[in-house]
């Protein structure tokens, strides 16, 4: 079942984000609702758009990051636990990996995106960026409310606001919406992660 799970949405989440990198020219916008628009941006870092420290060693770290949770994944499937907790586990993984796939390889596959022409799939190697460099492609934009902030509030006076202002993909929704169930649902597993045992070992 985990297994399917992240297979599923490792194939959703490229082929929404193969469709936009070769249909959309690089921050056209495509007006699906007035809070609702698939707009194509690229940005270099994690979840939603940041961008913390190199990006090689995020990189990296998202690799060691996968293959850690991939072995806890395991682990916890031989000890039967909740069904709902490996989904939730599952989903992490495979929004994590759909992010790593762009890093690792977009940017050996497809040339530069561009807002004058559409990229395109170019002999293996000879892209925009080496391995691990990649830029991650995002495109769901929900500006819920857009609206003016009062001229009489301080700083921000007058200034154009947007709820909720960031772009992000499936992969970013994957995480997300598994984060909150965990921590909703399944806070006595995560209580129960690694550490207890270490410490506890260690004073035996």
């Amino acid at each position: 079942m985990a297994t399917l799970i992240i297979v599923a949405i490792l194939l959703i989440d490229q082929a929404i984000k193969i469709w936009v990198k070769t249909s959309m020219t690089l921050h056209e916008s495509i007006r699906v609702t007035d809070w609702f628009y698939i707009t194509f941006i690229e940005n270099m870092g994690m979840a939603f758009g940041m961008q913390l420290g190199s990006k090689i060693v995020l990189s990296l770290f998202r690799v060691v990051a996968i293959g850690v949770l991939g072995y806890y994944i395991w682990q916890q499937v031989k000890r039967n636990a909740r069904t709902g907790y490996i989904v939730c586990l599952s989903l992490v993984l495979a929004g994590a990996a759909g992010n790593l796939i762009d890093c690792m390889f977009y940017g050996m596959m497809f040339n530069e995106s561009s807002p004058y022409y559409l990229s395109y799939f170019v002999d293996f190697g000879t892209g925009y960026a080496p391995f691990l460099m990649g830029k991650v492609v995002d495109m769901f934009y929900f500006p819920l409310i857009e609206t003016e902030w009062p001229t009489w509030m301080p700083f921000v006076g007058g200034q154009h606001f947007v709820f909720f202002s960031p772009v992000f993909n499936f992969a970013d929704a994957s995480i997300s919406v598994s984060v909150v169930l965990l921590l909703l649902f399944y806070r006595e597993e995560i209580s129960k992660i690694t550490l207890k045992k270490e410490t506890n070992n260690v004073e035996e």
